[in-house]
């Protein structure tokens, strides 16, 4: 397979020291890394095999986000219907100044083979995606006697 050199990783030198790992560079130069920059969110390593996504979504409720996980991509996207500016909605106040974003957006994560999402939760404007890494019990680290 002839390899595109990334701007910012270079694989070439790599090859001759590695066997399968061809499909795994080729998902990691698909990856966009010009994605906007909103909405803000963590990666957090709670232990070796669990880590999460916290996504910053003050102004967002669970029915205004849709997550999807497929092909080892996880994609949230807000579906939240956009008022117009300062519309009267069910006897509220006019919005006189609109500082909080609730615009649409699309986030997706690269996620490896051996990773699955657990569970997401939305609390206090925060959206935690829980993932874990699954290790099968022939890929467990075990001790070989020598006969």
């Amino acid at each position: 397979m002839n390899y595109i050199k990334h701007p910012y990783f270079d694989w070439e030198p790599f090859k001759p020291f590695t066997v399968g790992f061809d499909s795994v560079m080729d998902r990691l130069l698909e990856i966009n890394t010009d994605s906007p920059n909103y909405p803000p969110y963590n990666i957090r390593k709670i232990d070796e095999l669990k880590s999460s996504i916290e996504m910053a979504l003050a102004g967002f409720s669970k029915e205004d986000i849709d997550i999807k996980y497929s092909n080892n991509t996880l994609i949230i996207k807000s579906v939240k219907q956009q008022d117009p500016k300062n519309q009267k909605v069910e006897n509220v106040d006019p919005l006189l100044y609109r500082g909080i974003s609730s615009r649409a957006f699309t986030r997706s994560f690269a996620l490896a083979d051996d990773v699955v999402v657990n569970k997401a939760k939305l609390e206090n404007g925060l959206l935690t995606v829980e993932l874990e890494k699954i290790v099968p019990e022939e890929k467990k680290p075990k001790t070989i006697k020598i006969n």
